[in-house]
């Protein structure tokens, strides 16, 4: 198994420092690193967000080919984070085929080392899916992806500029996030939607929460719509001020 370092690019929360006169913007840099199971999906995704917001979020993005048992992601980021200065370290994977145990293995351990789980059940294109519908039923894996690609084609602003033409998804599409995602569907719609679905769970069995995806929490980080992240980075600076 080998891992791929991705580009790295940086960015720059701006806020009002209580230290700094005339409430003048100060620019914090904050850094995340976001460990994918995925070659093509998720790391496509996450490098459409960084180009689309130009925020100068510091991403190193490694990953690993198809197939990883979800506990060695969890590994691979604890390992990378060990090495170097974070502000908040992700694992980003999906329950597929592996088995209930490992699974639950992989998001409990993640815990136990502050590491976020983006993690989804059954796979990632729930997520996207989740721009066009709110889904609250379990679905397959193929289920969602034949729902999601129903879902564009359906939608009145697809049909119009494309009508001759049926959409159809492919992992290895490096626009879906920016051409499909945000051109017909609804993000701040998926994050609401697939947030209250996620309360709908109150154990620590996650192999069992169906539907569910977690990725809107690493999305809202990536965004600046955290705003408890927001503030942890902001009093990390402040912090360093102090002591300067």
């Amino acid at each position: 198994m080998c891992a791929k370092k991705i580009k790295i690019s940086e960015s720059e929360l701006k806020y009002y420092s209580p230290r700094s006169r005339k409430h003048e913007p100060r620019q914090i840099k904050f850094r995340i690193l976001v460990v994918c199971e995925g070659t093509k999906t998720e790391k496509f995704y996450f490098e459409s967000i960084e180009k689309e917001y130009k925020q100068k979020i510091l991403y190193e993005l490694d990953t690993h080919g198809e197939g990883v048992n979800t506990v060695q992601v969890v590994d691979k980021a604890i390992e990378l984070a060990a090495k170097d200065d974070y502000d908040a370290v992700w694992a980003v994977f999906d329950k597929d085929d592996f088995e209930a145990d490992k699974f639950n293995a992989a998001i409990l351990k993640a815990a136990n080392h502050n590491i976020g789980c983006a993690w989804s059940n059954e796979s990632f294109e729930l997520w996207y899916l989740y721009h066009f519908k709110n889904i609250t039923t379990p679905l397959k894996r193929t289920d969602n992806i034949r729902r999601f690609e129903k879902a564009v084609n359906e939608s009145k602003k697809y049909q119009k500029e494309h009508p001759k033409q049926k959409y159809s998804y492919g992992k290895g599409d490096k626009d879906t996030y920016k051409n499909i995602l945000l051109k017909y569907g609804s993000q701040e719609s998926a994050i609401m939607w697939a947030e209250v679905q996620s309360r709908s769970f109150n154990d620590e069995k996650y192999a069992d929460h169906k539907p569910c995806t977690m990725v809107f929490k690493l999305v809202k980080q990536l965004i600046g719509a955290d705003k408890e992240f927001n503030n942890l980075v902001k009093k990390k600076v402040d912090s360093k001020s102090h002591l300067s």
